[in-house]
């Protein structure tokens, strides 16, 4: 028992998740890291990959007190505003700012839609 759980690549902080939502967290924190879009928290500008970073970390820690149990709350506990300050969190692409929550809402129901 002990190997199948060592040969899962997902860690067990993560097992208030399902398949499903750890495959739909992990793609979701890809098209962070992938995007070309500036994301904004607490006033200042981060890159893709910084905000992909952040957004790892928040997960991670909210994983391990079995506080996230599906992609939707993985976008409104991890996604959407800063935990200290309680500003929401934007993004900038192409010149359209809008709410980091709403902007991974919109690409989960494109996964989801896409049959991921």
């Amino acid at each position: 028992m002990l190997a199948l759980l060592t040969a899962v690549p997902v860690s067990a902080a993560h097992a208030a998740l399902d398949a499903k939502g750890q495959q739909e967290v992990k793609a979701l924190l890809a098209f962070v890291g992938n995007s070309h879009c500036t994301f904004i928290r607490n006033g200042s500008d981060y890159s893709a990959t910084d905000a992909q970073a952040h957004l790892q970390k928040k997960f991670d820690y909210l994983a391990r007190k079995d506080q996230v149990n599906s992609a939707e709350e993985f976008i409104e506990r991890a996604g959407s505003e800063s935990s200290l300050s309680g500003t929401p969190y934007k993004v900038s692409c192409d010149g359209r700012e809008q709410l980091t929550g709403d902007w991974l809402r919109e690409e989960l129901e494109r996964l989801r839609g896409a049959g991921g």
